[in-house]
């Protein structure tokens, strides 16, 4: 059924890794801001100027980009041959992508909870945190390059 998309496999492998790079790009910077933002007193001018910040990040780059990594993603998976499914590679690397997303709706909630000025959480707590993506970058990466399972 979805056959023809094997004809545009390079193109949308390549769509898929822009996008990839622009969600982790997003991933890895918001929580940093968090970092800044939880020592900045509330309702001050930098506390404003984070809170403008990290709304863009997260909606014009970070929502996006994550919906595109989806897309193309889901589209190399239905391509007929590209995934031997009985590997384990493949699960282990689809539950990273989970945790990722989870990861991705808890900066969503910490956002909205800056923007409120409710943050109750320390500077230390998303120095923590920042760690998160990179963590499971390493583990998605190695598990789609290397296959080792």
């Amino acid at each position: 059924m979805l056959d023809f998309l094997a004809d545009y496999y390079l193109w949308i492998k390549a769509l898929h890794i822009m996008s990839v790079i622009a969600w982790m790009a997003g991933m890895f910077y918001l929580p940093r801001l968090y970092v800044y933002h939880a020592d900045a007193e509330p309702g001050s001018v930098q506390s404003e100027t984070f809170k403008i910040m990290e709304r863009r990040l997260l909606r014009g780059i970070i929502n996006p980009a994550m919906f595109m990594t989806f897309l193309f993603g889901g589209l190399l998976l239905s391509i007929p041959g590209i995934v031997d499914w009985s590997s384990a590679w493949i699960w282990i690397k689809l539950a990273m992508l989970f945790v990722m997303g989870g990861f991705h709706g808890s900066l969503s909630k910490w956002r909205r909870l800056f923007e409120s000025d409710s943050n109750t959480r320390s500077a230390k707590f998303y120095r923590y945190v920042n760690e998160i993506p990179t963590v499971l970058m390493i583990i998605i990466v190695v598990m789609v390059v290397v296959k080792p399972f």
